[in-house]
């Protein structure tokens, strides 16, 4: 939609409002935290290289790759993994 359009191009303009490896910078704030990376495989905004060194630098990361996605989570196998994950998590 044309607001969501304008909201990301808003955060893009702005770098997200982080500053470049923020996270992978600050990656020792989040080592107790259980964290799912579902990453499409064929993501061309985001790298698989950006999940992966994710994944790398959190041990207490799992990383799911989504061997028939890109980018939407309106694609049937991220959309199933998220669903997935949301349940596990609310049955434990």
């Amino acid at each position: 939609s044309d607001s969501f359009a304008r909201i990301e191009c808003h955060y893009f303009v702005n770098n997200i409002f982080l500053k470049e490896n923020y996270i992978l910078e600050n990656i020792t704030k989040l080592k107790d935290i259980s964290v799912s990376i579902v990453q499409g495989r064929y993501d061309v905004v985001c790298p698989m290289r950006s999940a992966w060194d994710l994944n790398k630098s959190l041990p207490s990361s799992k990383l799911y790759v989504i061997y028939d996605a890109g980018h939407s989570i309106k694609e049937i196998g991220i959309t199933n993994k998220l669903i997935e994950i949301t349940n596990m998590l609310a049955n434990s």
